[in-house]
């Protein structure tokens, strides 16, 4: 297993490790940063102070009450729904390509697109909030059409790699692709 380091559009720092089961079996994974504890208590520090100014303001403990539980509540819901801690891709020549984001909870979510489906991988771009960001996308063919496509589904929306990771994990998922290619005419 292969690790690197890397950044986001953002410049947080992330890692990408590429591991090969095969010669038509590689996974990618894009690490991002970590839960920071110091963000976490400033944050919580924040609202608990907030909620004790209107508690002296109104003399009512609900107002502390209420500030923790909304508290415990938001953390729940940013951790099990919004933190991404991994983002990974399983390109298998011959079944498919797998997507599976992992929540900071620890829950995962997995897609999973059938080879046959799969038009091409590649680096698009967008302009994003005054600046040009790229991004990693499976093109779907088109059952009517097999020349056009029928979806374009981004990989790595949390992470946000920078274009130097896409072009890594990209020239990875088209060496597996052009095996797939030809290998029917080499049988």
């Amino acid at each position: 297993m292969e690790e690197r380091r890397y950044r986001s559009a953002s410049g947080a720092p992330i890692a990408l490790r590429c591991r090969q089961h095969s010669a038509s079996c590689r996974e990618l994974a894009v690490r991002c940063p970590r839960l920071q504890l110091r963000s976490l208590s400033a944050v919580t520090s924040a609202v608990w102070l907030a909620a004790y100014g209107l508690f002296v303001l109104s003399e009512n403990s609900v107002v502390l009450s209420a500030a923790i539980f909304i508290t415990l509540i938001g953390l729940i819901i940013y951790l099990h729904f919004v933190k991404i801690d991994q983002e990974s891709l399983l390109v298998i020549g011959s079944l498919g390509i797998q997507v599976t984001s992992s929540y900071a909870s620890g829950k995962e979510s997995t897609t999973f697109i059938e080879m046959g489906q799969v038009k091409d991988v590649v680096i698009n771009e967008a302009i994003y909030m005054q600046k040009v960001i790229y991004y990693l996308c499976i093109l779907l063919q088109d059952p009517g059409d097999p020349q056009g496509v029928s979806e374009v589904v981004p990989l790595f929306q949390s992470s946000k790699p920078r274009l130097d990771c896409l072009i890594e994990v990209y020239k990875s998922c088209q060496e597996i692709l052009e095996q797939r290619k030809t290998a029917p005419h080499q049988a």
